[in-house]
């Protein structure tokens, strides 16, 4: 398999958050990762339960945990919050655990995409995350005075959301990071469009 390697990109936030009934997350300045993700974030697990995003189960049907850990772009944050006309959308904000920066097109990474971090941690990114209005809510909550913000963030996140990606090597991840990318080689499937 073709590999490109490239040292790309720094840790601009770690983010754990374990509040019940929200994806809200809060800064620190370092994480312990184990194989079950970020320690003492509300996502952390080796399974967790089916919902709307696993059509092809029955809802809350146990199944690996492929969403241990969310990550998003400072740039395309910023990019989104511009769409939609506010100041700023905090890593936070949208459920992070990690916010990155200098990693142009994050959200286009192709799955299988490892980044390695100088603690010994390795994450492979299962994909895309796709837009809902979870983020946005909470986004409508920090701007009570503008209106719509709920519906928008799917529409302007777009292409822009970040991925999700499971630990393959446990350790530790901390902020100023250097991160590297191991991105495989990917064709198009001829039966995708």
């Amino acid at each position: 398999m073709k590999l490109i390697e490239r040292k790309m990109g720094k840790v601009a936030q770690v983010l754990v958050g374990n509040i019940p009934d929200t994806l809200e997350k809060w800064p620190v300045d370092s994480c312990q990762i184990t194989f079950e993700g970020f320690s003492g974030d509300i996502h952390a697990g080796l399974t967790m339960k089916s919902g709307g995003r696993q059509p092809q189960y029955p809802k809350d049907t146990e199944i690996r945990n492929y969403r241990q850990v969310t990550i998003v772009s400072s740039e395309e944050l910023q990019s989104i919050a511009d769409s939609m006309g506010i100041d700023e959308i905090q890593p936070g904000w949208v459920g992070a655990n990690l916010a990155v920066k200098d990693i142009p097109h994050l959200t286009l990474l192709p799955p299988s995409t490892r980044m390695e971090f100088a603690g010994g941690a390795v994450l492979v990114v299962d994909g895309e995350n796709l837009p809902c209005v979870y983020p946005g809510k909470i986004i409508q909550q920090n701007f009570s005075a503008l209106k719509g913000l709920t519906e928008a963030f799917p529409q302007y996140s777009r292409g822009r959301r970040g991925v999700v990606a499971w630990v393959e090597r446990p350790g530790t991840i901390q902020t100023e990071n250097e991160i590297i990318l191991r991105v495989p080689h990917q064709e198009r499937w001829p039966l995708s469009s």
